[in-house]
């Protein structure tokens, strides 16, 4: 008898574990919620900066389990999506690689510019305003951009290359009245020898320049051959390019620039397959930029 009632103690005393332990993991779900709340996956950002520009956060779906070691990219349009329309820049570029199948582990800040050159300025608040709402590894951002995005990402990373890991520019060229700072970073340079839009001569001679003052060291650059403006919008759709950028990091001994990661032809080619095919009047958009 004595044995049935401390087996019979020994259940009750369980099954009330079990409801204080089922209760207390409710109660830490319900205190995560808010915290998981304030991060949507992709979300506008509307006059958060006086003066400064609206622009979309992208946050990667483990970005909750994964905040401090998380890296930054921030994503330059070119002249095409130019405007005030925030919708507008997600008709190219990383967040709609993300959008059509392709796996980018890390912030994406797409902002837009309402017209003229990209002021090195207001992105640096951008970025700092990141800094304070979004936890992230600081010692991870990256610029990319093409044609007028091109040109912004060499004057932002030659303006704050101590806050920038690496930069891609494509297709573009440079409004810095010195190139002296970007020879501070890991640098890829790209332009299509058949581009209309904007002549590989601007990328050309940024690359001279910076020939010229000895500060190649962290430069890298192609000149794809028969290659259009349009086409090098495939650099966004490729997971080389972002496998290229993250190895890169501001605590790198010496800040060497990755050589082992080359991005030819045959990959551009491919670089839609495996996610929805792009529509052809994208290219013939891109193609006719200004």
């Amino acid at each position: 008898m004595g044995k049935t009632k401390n087996y019979l103690y020994f259940c009750t005393m369980l099954k009330l574990l079990m409801k204080k332990q089922a209760l207390c993991l409710l109660l830490l779900v319900l205190c995560c919620l808010p915290l998981h709340a304030q991060y949507d996956l992709l979300s506008a950002k509307k006059n958060v900066i006086r003066g400064g520009y609206n622009f979309w956060v992208y946050t990667p779906e483990d970005y909750y389990f994964s905040m401090d070691t998380t890296p930054l990219i921030i994503f330059l349009h070119g002249a095409s999506l130019c405007g005030h329309d925030l919708n507008r820049v997600l008709r190219y570029g990383p967040i709609d690689a993300v959008k059509r199948g392709r796996d980018i582990p890390a912030l994406i800040v797409a902002p837009q510019n309402p017209g003229g050159p990209w002021n090195p300025h207001k992105l640096n608040d951008i970025l700092e305003w990141m800094k304070k709402k979004y936890p992230f590894d600081e010692t991870r951002v990256y610029v990319l951009g093409m044609s007028l995005g091109g040109y912004g990402t060499l004057d932002f990373a030659g303006t704050y290359p101590e806050k920038i890991a690496a930069a891609i520019a494509l297709c573009g060229g440079s409004t810095l009245k010195s190139y002296a700072k970007l020879g501070d970073l890991p640098l890829w340079i790209v332009h299509g020898t058949a581009d209309r839009a904007v002549s590989v001569k601007e990328s050309q001679k940024v690359v001279a320049g910076m020939k010229q003052l000895g500060i190649t060291d962290r430069l890298r650059f192609d000149w794809m051959q028969g290659a259009s403006h349009g086409a090098l919008a495939r650099f966004f759709y490729t997971d080389k390019t972002y496998d290229w950028l993250f190895q890169h990091a501001l605590t790198d001994p010496g800040r060497p620039v990755c050589t082992v990661i080359d991005i030819t032809q045959a990959d551009l080619s491919s670089a839609y397959r495996g996610m929805q095919r792009r529509v052809d009047e994208l290219e013939v958009e891109l193609n006719s930029e200004q």
